[in-house]
This record gives C-alpha cells, sequence and structure tokens, in this order.
C-alpha cells in the first residue's frame, strides 16, 4: 500500500532518529494511512485516507 493519502496528498517526510548523544540518524516520518471505504465526490470509493482526513470527513458527515 503507498503511504500517501489520496485526498491531501501526506506522503511520508524524512528527519533524524537523535540518541541521548546527540547522534543523528536518518528515519522516515510516515503518516497515519488507514485503507477506507468512504463516499467522496458522491461515489463510493475505497480510497487510502490519512487519520486527519478521515477525522474531518466524519466531522462533516
Amino acid at each position: 500500500m503507498a503511504q500517501r493519502c489520496d485526498i491531501c496528498g501526506k506522503e511520508p517526510m524524512y528527519g533524524h532518529a537523535v540518541s541521548h548523544s546527540k547522534h543523528a540518524t536518518n528515519r522516515r516520518f510516515m503518516p497515519n494511512i488507514n485503507k477506507r471505504k468512504i463516499v467522496y465526490d458522491g461515489k463510493k470509493q475505497k480510497m487510502n485516507v490519512c487519520a486527519n482526513c478521515l477525522r474531518t470527513l466524519n466531522k462533516t458527515s
């Protein structure tokens, strides 16, 4: 499953995991993606949706 939100386009971000000794190693910050069947643009579709968009859709419907 692609780690990309079909509504807002949120994707993984890159940064550093910093230990107590301040040694930085590369890491990915992954979005919270869920595969859901939702009504979007008047059609029921199976989409990859981030938790933030899912929350917004629940508030508006």
